[in-house]
């Protein structure tokens, strides 16, 4: 009689531990950076509201308006770049947002706009 060792398949006790943390940190980073996603679609709305102003400081105070009623706080109107593109307003932005995900160790987001 032969007897046949089958093979063992799957994860052992420390590979099951290793997908498990890397799981979680992607978790834990995914919940940090979904509010900063979230506003920046806000600022992109509210950028593209602001384009119904004709002027500089007229874009800029509607812009500050829609941020108010939007609780956006990364950005405020003085921060905008207004120009006009032949007779189309042309409202772009630009900012940073830091994440902290463990001492010292941060995420840095780059978000850049412009209206349609």
């Amino acid at each position: 009689m032969h007897h046949h060792r089958s093979a063992q398949r799957g994860l052992s006790f420390f590979g099951v531990v290793i997908v498990g943390a890397v799981l979680v940190f992607g978790f834990v980073v995914g919940a940090k950076v979904a509010p900063t996603v979230i506003e920046y679609q806000a600022i992109r709305k509210a950028v593209d509201k602001s384009t119904a102003g004709t002027t500089v400081a007229e874009v800029r105070a509607i812009f500050d308006r829609a941020a108010a009623i939007d609780d956006i706080s990364s950005i405020k109107g003085s921060d905008l770049t207004v120009g006009k593109e032949g007779d189309k307003v042309v409202v772009s932005f630009a900012y940073n947002k830091e994440i902290e995900l463990f001492p010292p160790a941060y995420l840095l987001l780059k978000y850049v706009g412009k209206s349609k």
